[in-house]
């Protein structure tokens, strides 16, 4: 039948045909269309001859045709047809179904979601025909039945589009549909439809299935939605990172069936979403600006679901495109560092962390997205690399004119700048692990901005390269010889970076012989250079090689007690070199410092301060060094026993023309010899074998003999000598300002520092020898003789040296060891001899001074001079024994025992607190990690106790409440035994140690009631201690609850204490504080309750930005956010509330003329421009939603018109009369002088225009805020206005009395020609206010000189 229907087509015959296909029943029909597809012949013809005999005229062609079509969908679906046929069946019904009547095509399309709704389709190749059907149908014009009504084309497809999307799909059908659909003309609210159902297919399908889905969904968002497209992509994503890190919290006896997906599986899938959205925003540059501006105005409302790990991928992702990269970056750097500022704001205050926990942090979030990258995230690594450059760049340590660094590398990150520049720094670390193509790239552009920035602070940048070197020391293998370029350029980098780089790349020097080669190269240039930087820089260089190339037979590092640096290869990789060779080597290295002993003194201090540390790490060039220091000295040591000095100072200073220079730096080489011989006593000496050939050991001793002859003798004859015999006596000339004055400095200074160093070295070598210590203490009388006359001749000439404390040249770690033996040591054999050094008050001052200058060293650049200095953990040793110390001496001898009346200078104990307040600072600075074990160092008791058990809040409570007792102590002595120094220094160790307290302990809770109970009880009137007590109170209640009640209190007891603005009204005396006292009130503590005002108003004010955020979110957890929202709004208001009542006290207080008056007006300004802000929030809310204000909204504003505006009018006309009694006592003073009036009544009338500046933006703030309210009213029918009194100087205050005078003057002139009454009435009003503005008695808000201009323009 199917050959004769095909002849029949063929033949041309219309009317045969059509019999022959009439005569065929339904199922005849179909199952020759089958059979013939089935067989793969003639089926294309086959149709188009049934088609020819059934004309859509007839209504039976039309219902032939449409059982073709409704046996042929199911028949493609099937899967039994060749992919070529089905393909080839389907083409030939698209291009027919144009021909097919609306109703027809209706069926058709009912049929097709009727299918998708079953479930049956399997291939979805016959969705091509359901786009042209719905597309057909859209322009159909004729009225179809559907239910009981009657729609047109285009409202069918509506309707079954909605009723596609309401449905039920497959989902092996959603790719397919995605697809189908973007063939379709949609309008926008069916796009939305389609969009969100394939959306919340997401869920149902297999992971391995959303990337196609994703690319055809980003496809159909050509048409629109793109914004719906990515907020549901990421948002899906942002979902399943969720639950991945949930499963992993979980514990591991989660049943296995609850998993969801692989980690590896879901992190290729995110990569291949990404890939697909980055190639069609390639395509599309307006779906990639849409991602933009969506991630902005999420992140505005909540960042968790804005910039999440898959967001942030995708947007380094796109990045790389550079038209898009400038605007990706400054939005992700801005969130970066917005994310680090609310996290500090919300650090500092109880009230904000309890209403808005953070659980939110971008810097996490960043590293996270390193972290998945290693998933074979390529496209995302440059973006990464890119924005950590970007992150260092933009937020790196600014250099000060002139000045150091502002920050330094071995601190904490405080501030959001220096957290973002650390995150910057931490990504590319990161992804330099993780990624090891990109290692290379990383490694050169360090490199490149260490060379090129130069100028600026780099220090960032040599720490990156330092932690890179250590994560993969041998990658600089294959970048030699960009290393070996940056080394050519060293002698034009500043001497940190060089020493810093040098460091950095250290390891390279021992698995590299090329690169070591030509450094050394380099450095030897160097040496002899013209620049004195570079000839510090290759002394730097060789110092850095010596320490590290052993010679063999050397200690270990253990040996040695020597901490290795963090940029030390843990290994001994140079053990394979020839030891020969590297002893070679290094005496090479030690030749060619020889030669610098003849430079510039900046170059030999560099030598003798590197020696120590290179003997401590290669012993075996002890001998050379040693020998080396001894020719040096025998320049400068007089070897006759009898003559004085022992030292040829001449020699340390060389004379150009007028001006006199330091040559030789005697002190710190004679200090390196004495650390030197220390060391080699102590450590070589004891490790000497029998085996020690004994030529050698002679030589060794030979020099070790010469030394301590040399130092003995030096010794005795320092002691001797007069300062007559270095022409320094006290009729000598310091002034900087003549050569012999300048001479004289350096001598001195010199002088001072041999006398030390001679101190510590009969110390150490006197063993409690009792005529030691008489020669210690006989170079202390020297020195402190010297001393004195510096101090002396400072008081009377500042241009001298003396008046800046030269820098101790006592070691850290002997500064430990003699503070112990003086105050601690209790041994029977040592009595005698330390009560030798115990019997002089000035060197027990000196020993505790000179740990205080060491510790403010320690604190402000994180090392010290000397041995170990740069030693972290030596110098946490030294500090730990240097604060039980000082904290024993300051708590068993206090200030008031000592008598120090007779004595200049501070007192012991008072030196003491000072160093333990430093150490706290620093401890907490530098070694925050290790503080646990700090607090369980100065617990002498159970000394012994694990570390693990350390309660830092419990140890810190302890040691707080020493302290607690000496401020007790201090406030109940009498008068004149109050020391002020101390309090302030006692306020502020307490202060510091509280940052120790856990906020939630008890200890918190009971050092913030004793803080409450001292202010509360002691009438202080010492104005700094005043100051920081109540700084310490504010700070603690922050941490503890918002201290707005406090601050009520404190202005109730200021409006007592000063009285009222009204004369005749006597304030209830309600003294809750008994701190706050006529002395103290005004300024000191108001302007500090203002100052915390200002803060509770800003921590208001960033609530009231996160509400409006709230506001605008439309998610589904609207319930939640609901909730959130009425919390915020509880806790803003209730705040705003009670400071409306601390405002209420302090407008009515008779404050005086200056400081506290301007404050007070700004503060108040502030205040209605934040009310104003909150109002604003309602009316969006009244906008969006038709909810009613709340009832406690209606209080506030109510105690604001009854409280706060009606005072503060009160308040503007106190401060001008008490301005006009200001002017008038001017003007006094100018009729008595006449001479100096001019003078006189300008910085009057200066000061009066000054404070009363604010006045004008105060009546436009509390404006504005009435304005809103009128506005507020409308929108909730709520009658807000009814709670405000309208005041006569809304605009401006006129002055009565002057305004009388000037219309009796105005009245006198002649008034017969007046034109007319209401020009005249305006003529009149602009000049008044214009006699009055010239005469200080107007007052004009920004809305009132708009006014008077309008006035004015009239009459012109």
């Amino acid at each position: 039948m199917a050959q004769h229907i095909l002849a029949l087509a063929a033949e041309e015959a219309p009317e045969r045909l059509q019999a022959a296909l009439q005569s065929l029943g339904e199922g005849e029909l179909g199952d020759m269309v089958t059979k013939q597809a089935l067989k793969g012949r003639e089926t294309a013809a086959l149709l188009r001859g049934i088609f020819k005999g059934s004309p859509c005229s007839q209504e039976s062609g039309v219902l032939r045709r449409l059982m073709v079509y409704k046996h042929c969908v199911p028949l493609v679906e099937s899967g039994d047809l060749h992919l070529a046929k089905a393909s080839e069946i389907i083409g030939l019904l698209m291009l027919e179904a144009r021909q097919l009547p609306g109703r027809a095509l209706a069926e058709l399309a009912t049929l097709f979601v009727d299918v998708i709704k079953g479930g049956s389709l399997s291939n979805g190749k016959s969705l091509e025909l359901f786009s042209t059907v719905l597309t057909a149908l859209a322009s159909s014009k004729e009225c179809l039945a559907y239910g009981k009504g009657e729609l047109n084309g285009e409202e069918l497809k509506k309707q079954l589009i909605n009723t596609l999307c309401s449905s039920k799909w497959a989902p092996q059908s959603v790719i397919h549909l995605a697809n189908m659909f973007r063939d379709v003309p949609l309008t926008a609210e069916e796009l939305q439809f389609v969009v969100e159902k394939v959306l919340r297919m997401f869920s149902k399908l297999d992971l391995q299935e959303i990337p196609p889905l994703v690319y055809q969904l980003l496809l159909l968002s050509a048409k629109g939605s793109k914004k719906a497209v990515l907020e549901g992509i990421i948002s899906f994503f942002n979902q399943l990172d969720k639950r991945q890190k949930e499963e992993q919290r979980a514990p591991q006896s989660v049943d296995l069936e609850v998993a969801t997906m692989p980690l590896d599986q879901l992190r290729h899938v995110e990569g291949t979403v990404i890939l697909h959205i980055v190639s069609v925003i390639n395509l599309d540059q307006d779906l990639g600006e849409e991602l933009i501006r969506h991630l902005k105005t999420e992140q505005q409302k909540d960042p968790c679901t804005a910039l999440c790990p898959f967001s942030v991928a995708l947007l380094l992702s796109v990045a790389v495109k550079h038209r898009l990269q400038e605007q990706i970056f400054d939005f992700l750097k801005t969130s970066i560092v917005r994310s680090c500022k609310d996290m500090q704001f919300l650090q500092g205050s109880r009230f904000l962390q309890d209403l808005f926990p953070q659980k939110y942090d971008i810097t996490a979030i960043i590293l996270e997205v390193v972290e998945n990258s290693a998933f074979g995230w390529d496209h995302v690594t440059q973006g990464l690399v890119d924005l950590g450059f970007s992150l260092m760049e933009s937020y790196e340590p600014k250099k000060p004119f002139g000045g150091k660094v502002a920050e330094t590398s071995y601190g904490l990150s405080k501030t959001p700048a220096q957290q973002a520049c650390r995150l910057g720094a931490s990504i590319l670390l990161e992804t330099f692990k993780v990624h090891e193509p990109i290692r290379s790239d990383i490694l050169e552009q360090v490199l490149n901005r260490v060379l090129t920035k130069a100028a600026s602070p780099v220090s960032h940048f040599i720490d990156l390269l330092s932690n890179i070197v250590v994560s993969a020391p041998l990658v600089l293998q294959n970048s030699s010889s960009k290393v070996t370029e940056t080394f050519d350029n060293l002698s034009f980098l500043p001497l940190d970076t060089v020493q810093g780089l040098l460091r950095a790349v250290q390891p390279l020097l021992k698995v590299s012989m090329s690169v070591r080669d030509s450094l050394i190269l380099v450095l030897q240039k160097a040496i002899f250079s013209r620049q004195l930087d570079a000839r510090k820089a290759a002394v730097a260089g060789f110092l850095l090689l010596l320490r590290n190339f052993k010679v063999l037979g050397s200690l270990s590092s253990s040996q040695c007690s020597q901490a290795i640096g963090a940029t030390q290869v843990q290994a001994d990789v140079h053990a394979c070199y020839n030891s020969a060779a590297n002893e070679a080597f290094c005496l090479e290295i030690l030749g060619s410092l020889r030669r610098c002993l003849s430079q510039q003194a900046d170059v030999r201090l560099m030598l003798y301060e590197g020696f120590y540390d290179v003997l401590r790490r290669n012993s075996q060039l002890a001998s050379s060094v040693m020998e080396t220091l001894l020719s040096q000295m025998k320049q400068y040591y007089l070897p006759q026993p009898d003559l004085l000095p022992p030292l040829k100072l001449e020699g340390c200073i060389i004379a150009q023309g007028d001006q006199v220079f330091l040559q030789e730096p005697l002190a710190h080489l004679l200090s390196c010899i004495q650390h030197c011989l220390a060391w080699y006593k102590s450590t070589v000496h004891l490790h000497q074998g029998v085996e020690d050939d004994e030529e050698e050991e002679e030589e060794d001793v030979g020099f070790q003999q010469n030394f301590e002859e040399m130092l003995d003798s030096v010794t005795r004859r320092m002691i001797k000598s007069e300062l007559e015999d270095f022409e320094l006596d006290k009729s000598a000339d310091f002034s900087l300002s003549s050569g012999v004055g300048v001479k004289n400095n350096i001598y001195a200074i010199l002088v001072m520092g041999i006398y030390e160093v001679l101190i510590e070295y009969n110390f150490n070598i006197g063993n409690f020898s009792k005529n030691k210590f008489e020669d210690v203490l006989g170079l202390f009388t020297c020195y402190n003789k010297l001393s004195e006359i510096l101090k002396e001749k400072a008081g009377k000439n500042k241009s001298i040296l003396g008046n800046k404390t030269a820098r101790s040249f006592l070691s850290m770690g002997f500064v430990s060891t003699l503070l112990t033996a003086l105050f601690r040591d209790n041994a029977q054999s040592h009595e005698e001899s330390l009560a030798v050094l115990r019997s002089s008050t000035e060197f027990l001052r000196y020993a505790v001074s000179v740990a205080l200058q060491k510790v403010q060293q320690l604190e402000e650049t994180g090392q010290t001079d000397g041995p170990d200095g740069q030693n972290p953990e030596k110098m946490f040793q030294n500090l730990c024994k240097i604060t039980r110390v000082l904290l024993w001496r300051y708590t068993s001898i206090p200030t008031v025992v000592e008598d120090s009346g007779k004595k200049k200078g501070k007192s012991i104990s008072l030196l003491c607190l000072e160093g333990l307040l430093r150490i706290f600072n620093t401890v907490q600075q530098l070694y925050a990690a290790r503080i646990p074990q700090f607090l369980q160092a100065l617990d002498i008791t159970d000394g012994d106790t694990e570390e693990a058990d350390v309660n830092v809040t419990e140890k810190a409570a302890f040691q707080i409440r020493q302290f607690q007792r000496s401020l007790v102590n201090q406030f109940s002595s009498a008068e004149d035994d109050f020391n002020s120094k101390e309090t302030q220094l006692l306020i502020t160790v307490l202060s510091t140690l509280s940052k120790l307290l856990e906020p939630a302990s008890q200890q918190f809770l009971q050092f913030l009631t004793w803080t409450v109970k001292i202010c509360k009880e002691n009438a202080l009137e010492d104005i700094p201690c005043c100051k920081g007590l109540l700084t310490l109170l504010f700070n603690l209640h922050a941490l503890y609850k918002s201290p707005v009640s406090l601050l009520r209190e404190l202005a109730q007891d200021i409006h007592a204490c000063l009285g009222d603005i009204d004369q005749d009204i006597e304030v209830e005396s309600r003294s809750h504080f008994a701190i706050v006292n006529t002395k103290t009130a005004a300024p000191t503590i108001c302007l500090l309750v203002l100052g915390q005002a200002e803060k509770v108003l800003e921590e208001v004010d960033w609530l009231i930005k996160k509400l409006n955020g709230l506001g605008s979110d439309t998610s589904e957890d609207s319930s939640q956010i609901s909730n959130q929202t009425q919390a915020l709004e509880k806790g803003v208001i209730l705040q705003l509330g009670t400071l409306l009542t601390a405002y209420h006290e302090l407008v009515q207080t008779a404050l005086p003329a200056g400081s506290c008056v301007d404050t007070l007006l700004r503060s108040l300004s502030k205040t209605y421009t934040i009310l104003t802000s909150l109002i604003k929030q309602y009316i969006q809310a009244c906008r969006t939603t038709s909810n009613t204000i709340p009832g406690r909204l209606e209080k506030l504003v109510k105690l604001s018109g009854s409280h706060l505006t009606p005072q503060c009018y009160s308040f503007i006309t106190y401060v001008q009369n008490i301005h006009s009694e200001s002017l008038s006592f001017a003007e006094e003073k100018k009729k008595k002088k006449k001479e100096d009036e001019a003078a006189v009544i300008s910085t009057v009338m200066a000061k009066v225009l000054r404070e009363t500046k604010p006045i004008p933006n105060l009546i436009f703030a509390i404006e504005q805020y009435e304005k809103f309210l009128i506005h507020l009213s409308k929108k909730s029918k709520v009658n807000l206005m009814q709670y405000m009194k309208l005041s006569t100087s809304r605009d401006f205050r006129i002055n009565a009395s002057m305004l009388e005078s000037a219309l009796q003057e105005h009245n006198t002139e002649d008034a017969e020609n007046e034109p007319d009454n209401d020009q005249v009435g305006a003529h009149l009003v602009a000049l008044v206010a214009v006699f009055l503005l010239s005469q200080g008695q107007l007052y004009l808000s920004p809305l009132g000189i708009c006014k008077i201009r309008i006035v004015r323009s009239s009459l012109d």
